[in-house]
Parts: C-alpha cells; structure tokens; sequence
C-alpha cells in the first residue's frame, strides 16, 4: 500500500493479524460473496486501487476549495433549504460536525447489530468507488468498526429515504467523530469510552465528509440485503414444508409435472416444480391410488405462487446488487472530468419499489402457508379433526391454525406500500420522499413472520403424518426425524406455545448449503 496509509490501531491489531482478509475493492459485491462474508465474519481491508482513488479525490477536493470561492453545495454551503447560505472557509468543519450532530435524531426500537454490520459495510464500499472526498482515515476508521465489532446504536425511525437514510445514517457518523453510542463487547457503552479503550482519537470531519456520511441508502439497503438472504433460505423453506403438506394431505403429484410447467415456462414455478418433485422421490404415499381428482388451490398451485415469489426475489436481487455497487451520496466528485456535480443518487425510490415488492412475495408465502395448514386440520382425507384422537376432549392443533391466521393478517396490512406515500420536508426543497426506510423494516417483520408461518405449518404436516400408512419419501424423512426430536407427536393437549417456539428455532437453526437458497438468483 502507498506509504500514507494509515495503519490500524494497535488495539485493533488482533484482527489485522489474521491470515485471511477480504479485500474491499472496486470489484462489485455478489450474493454468494456477502453471505460468505456475513457467515464467517471475515474481517476486511482496503485495496490499493481503492486506497488511491479515495486519496486521489479528496486531494481534488481540498485543491478545488482553495482555488475557488464558487459555491459548492454541502461542501461551503448549508444543506437542504439552507442551500444558498455561503459558509466561510473557516467554518467548513464546523459545518460538517453540525450536520452531524442535528441530524442524529433517530427514534423508535433499535436496528438488530447484525443489520448495523452490514450498513457499515455497505458505507464502506460506497465511500471506496472515490467520488465522495472523504478522508482515507475516515473510511479506515469504519473498517476498524467492522472489524472490531464496534457497531454504532442507530435506530428504526427516522429516515425518508430520500437525501439518504440522514438520521439513521447520522448516528452511524456520531461514532467516527468519538460522540454517541456503540455496541460493543455484548452492551451499549459510550463511543467516547471505547475509543479511548482502543487508544483512538475521534476523527476530525473535513469539508464535504459529514454529507459525504449521512447521503446514502445504506439503511434501507442493508435491510434490503439481510431481507433478500434470508427470502432466499424461506423461499427453500416454503417448498419442502409444502411437499410434506402435501405428502401429509395424500395430495396429487400431476401438477408438478415437467409437462405442465413447459407451456408456461415462468423460471420460478419451473424451479419449483422441479425442486418439489426431488423432494418427493421414492415416495410411497404419492403411489397411493387417490380417490380425488384435484387437490385445492393451496397444494395444486404451489408452483405457481411460489414460482412467483420466486421471480420477485430475483428482481429485487438485481436492484440491491445494483444499489449497494453504487455511489449514493451527494454531490458526486468527478476527478478525471474536474467537475462536482450535485443530483440525486440518494433518493430511495428504486429500493423502496423493491422492498415493496418484496413484502408483497413474502406475504403471499405465508399466506398460502397458512391455507394448507387449514386444510389439513379440517378433518379431510382420511385425517382427525384437528390432527388429535379424541377431538372434542382435545382441542389438538386448532388455535395454532389461529394464530398462523393472526399473522397472515398482520403481514397484510404491513405489505401495504410504503413507496405509494411522501411527505414534503426541508421547507419544500425534498419535496418528494422514497418512504424506503417504512418500507424496509416493515420488510424485515414480514419475512419473520412468515418463518413463523411456516414452522406452525411444519407442526401440523408432521403430525399428520403420524396418521398415515406409508412413510415418506427419503430425503422428506430424514428432515422430518430431526424435526419430531424438537417436537414430538401431540397425543393430547398441551401448551402449543412451546411447539411453536421449538419448531421456529428449529428452522432458524438449519445451515443451508448456499446453492439451496442463492440457486434462485443464477442466470
């Protein structure tokens, strides 16, 4: 690296010493290569290319202020509606620590650390591309944060999407000038406290860094990105629960034929046809002779609407690879054609279309989730009312259906467009707003929800099963052994709530193979 690198902290030491590190370059993030990273925790640097680029910009900047009293928005002007307010060349610091300071007015729950992690991994790369005028140091320093596991207290409410997450993203810039509050070590503590613990001085934000922080999507795209890998698993998931449905419920192989799926050659319905008609190899329940000639909508189209979500998924994957591979601040340093340009890469409404959306696919999951479940409680095919002997001394797996109900509904009114609303804000200067911040943590409850769903459709298609002559197919066996370990056969009323707990953290504890849940998103 050139000999003006900063070097890290020695408290940080630890960690650079490692033998494995994960370059952050110019090379744009995949899917695979971030669930690598999230899962192992690998720590990060810098390149070299990146390192000069970055220094290769704020060079131009700071040589652009000193020959020029033209004004520059956010670099000697105010922000927002205060863009015409000139600021002296002896204010321009101060300028970027107020913006700082005003802007971190983040409210509501706290945002989970692992989500933290990854906005401060997606600012990096941001940051990294040299078109920002931020100070080496200053990215450094959040690399430092990433790998130390020092992630600063940022909340959920707060952010438009739109002029960037600002309040989200101000708490996060709190961190790096020594103010605020981090997590660290398993608990809230002071910024100050941990860099003085780590022998780190709070970085002195130059002109244009503090707009430079605070411009950028990278809240609602790190919900975006942790929503999207874990869709994925869900997706998986959704399948092989509804092949046991199925099996549980003797339903009908047809509508999984390769021959059907031909003639409306949608990519997701063909994978899931597919994928669900491995699962069922070798069974013999699907050779019974059935003496219905179609099953219901929520077992015969089960390639059709997961097929859909599927095709979702794959959209919104190209519109978060493509927002978190960008510059999103503002303005935009051009070096090379010597000209700073101020637009809008900040305004989220490509997300928040996406996320949107999202919500939308995953809904529909858990709705047609909770459909098969109904059918297999209501007493058809051969199975108990409510899957219990004695129904009527027991009430067996009614209310858990209810509850799966409760939740469909909640999701319902939770994938009600955020991206339909906007609010005028800065005095009418952001006069149109994203409302992809809404959008992305109502996101991120619905794909919890529908986990939940599908671990209350799992109880019952394994108790089913219980009622049933033949096993079912081999690969559907193994899964459903390990699951009956967790929560075993109910032959008479007990407190449901235990089963539902056991069998969402049985499904939160399966480590897919990557290809399982990322397949989806191949050309």
């Amino acid at each position: 690296p050139p000999r003006s690198t900063p070097k890290p902290s020695s408290a940080a030491s630890d960690v650079y010493k490692r033998q494995f590190m994960i370059n952050i370059s110019n090379k744009p993030f995949d899917l695979k290569s971030l669930n690598d990273l999230i899962l192992n925790q690998t720590p990060i640097k810098l390149a070299d290319d990146v390192i000069l680029k970055i220094e290769s910009c704020r060079s131009y900047l700071d040589s652009k202020i000193g020959s020029s009293e033209a004004a520059i928005y956010g670099i000697n002007t105010g922000f927002g509606a205060l863009y015409n307010v000139k600021i002296t060349v002896s204010n321009l610091i101060k300028l970027q620590e107020n913006l700082v300071r005003s802007h971190a007015c983040g409210a509501g729950a706290f945002v989970p650390q692992p989500i933290i992690k990854l906005m401060l991994l997606l600012k990096i790369k941001a940051l990294c591309y040299g078109h920002s005028g931020v100070q080496l140091k200053t990215v450094q320093r959040l690399v430092d944060f990433y790998n130390c596991d020092i992630l600063p207290v940022v909340y959920t409410q707060g952010s438009l999407g739109a002029s960037g997450d600002l309040a989200p993203l101000a708490h996060i810039a709190l961190s790096i000038i020594g103010e605020g509050e981090v997590w660290y070590m398993g608990r809230q503590q002071a910024t100050s406290k941990v860099l003085k613990e780590k022998g780190w001085s709070p970085i002195s934000l130059q002109s244009k860094e503090g707009l430079a922080l605070l411009n950028g999507t990278q809240f609602m795209s790190a919900y975006a990105l942790h929503c999207l890998l874990t869709s994925y698993k869900v997706s998986y998931l959704s399948d092989l629960i509804a092949a046991l449905s199925l099996e549980a419920f003797n339903g009908r192989l047809e509508p999984f034929d390769r021959l059907v799926h031909s003639v409306r050659p949608h990519k997701g319905q063909i994978i899931t046809a597919e994928r669900i008609s491995k699962f069922l190899e070798g069974s013999l329940l699907m050779r019974e002779k059935k003496n219905h000639v179609q099953d219901p909508y929520s077992f015969r189209c089960i390639p059709q609407v997961h097929g859909a979500s599927k095709d979702t998924l794959e959209f919104v994957r190209q519109t978060v690879l493509t927002e978190i591979n960008s510059v999103t601040d503002n303005p935009n340093i051009f070096v090379e054609e010597d000209v700073i340009i101020s637009g809008g890469n900040f305004h989220g409404q490509p997300l928040a279309f996406a996320l949107d959306y999202l919500k939308i696919a995953m809904a529909e999951l858990g709705s047609i989730s909770e459909r098969r479940t109904f059918q297999l409680i209501s007493g058809l095919r051969g199975l108990p009312s409510f899957l219990v002997d004695k129904p009527g001394l027991n009430s067996g797996l009614m209310i858990p259906q209810y509850t799966a109900a409760s939740i469909v509904s909640a999701n319902k009114q939770l994938a009600t467009p955020a991206s339909v609303d906007s609010i005028v804000s800065s005095n009418g200067q952001e006069d149109h707003v994203s409302m992809g911040a809404n959008a992305a943590t109502q996101a991120v409850q619905i794909v919890e929800n529908v986990e939940q769903i599908l671990a209350i459709e799992l109880i019952n298609a394994s108790q089913a099963l219980f009622f049933r002559s033949h096993k079912t197919a081999p690969f559907l066996e193994k899964f459903i052994t390990a699951f009956r370990e967790a929560v075993p056969k109910v032959t008479k009323d007990r407190i449901f709530h235990k089963d539902l707990q056991k069998s969402l953290e049985f499904l939160k504890s399966l480590t897919l193979e990557n290809e399982l849940f990322l397949e989806d998103q191949t050309d």
